[in-house]
């Protein structure tokens, strides 16, 4: 009996290394630096006790539950239509849908650009038919066109992946009492996507949070906490003031994803 407690120290110790390596001492490290300048460990208030700092996280936190609500939107639908139906090219769609996996932050960045930038394809439409000029991707439309992009492949494939397991005759059975297609979806196709579509949402928002590479090449108007925290650390050399702002980012973003956890944990999918 005394070998079991030996052995299961023994399999978990490479992990408590890992963890404690990789994790636990960078965080202390983190904190620590955060509260070596000069606020002190008021470093850490400073964030809703400064105007600015309030603003860029208001912002990162409105940009994040936009984006998370306009790729749940679009990916719910999809995913489900694409999983429930057959047709021409349907592979295809899956693979174009699912492309921006592949992209880096700066590409989509630049994507946004060529769409929407001064020069883009929008602004050239917009020029000819009304002789204004619509520029929008060095803002936060912009930075929310790019946020979406790169959140509807993760979303969708989980989205497909729960819709598969749906129990149809859940629906027939809807259906035969009366019940319109609205609220079949309402009451039978949303519910039992609920646990994917709060974990996908989860992640959407914390990469949306923390995501740096588009907002940097977008950065002409834009004020994320990302970008922020890149300004202190790289032009104003303030690094205990960055190391406390990625402190309150990583707090906020770990806080979403345990509540997603909970609430995804406590739901039962209408799988059959």
């Amino acid at each position: 009996m005394r070998r079991e407690p030996l052995m299961l120290t023994l399999l978990l110790l490479p992990a408590g290394i890992f963890f404690s390596a990789f994790f636990l001492l960078p965080l202390a490290r983190l904190v620590l630096v955060g509260a070596s300048g000069q606020l002190g460990l008021a470093a850490y208030t400073s964030i809703v006790t400064d105007a600015g700092y309030l603003s860029s996280l208001l912002a990162t936190l409105i940009l994040a539950a936009a984006t998370t609500i306009i790729t749940l939107a679009i990916s719910g639908a999809t995913g489900v239509f694409i999983q429930r139906n057959s047709f021409p090219g349907r592979t295809l769609l899956i693979a174009m849908l699912t492309l921006p996996l592949a992209f880096p932050g700066v590409v989509i960045g630049f994507m946004v650009i060529v769409l929407a930038g001064r020069q883009g394809l929008i602004g050239n439409l917009t020029m000819a038919l009304t002789g204004d000029r619509l520029v929008f991707a060095y803002s936060m439309a912009g930075l929310l066109m790019g946020y979406v992009y790169f959140s509807i492949p993760r979303t969708i494939l989980t989205v497909m992946a729960t819709a598969e397991k749906l129990d149809p005759r859940i629906e027939e059975a809807a259906r035969s009492l009366g019940a319109t297609p609205w609220q079949v979806v309402r009451d039978v196709i949303i519910p039992g996507l609920k646990p994917a579509l709060i974990s996908a949402g989860a992640i959407c928002f914390a990469t949306a949070m923390g995501a740096f590479g588009t907002a940097f090449t977008l950065a002409t108007r834009i004020n994320v906490l990302p970008m922020v925290i890149y300004t202190e650390f790289t032009l104003q050399a303030n690094i205990a003031m960055a190391a406390a702002l990625s402190f309150v980012l990583g707090a906020v973003t770990w806080l979403a994803l345990a509540v997603a956890r909970t609430a995804s944990g406590a739901s039962v999918a209408a799988a059959g």
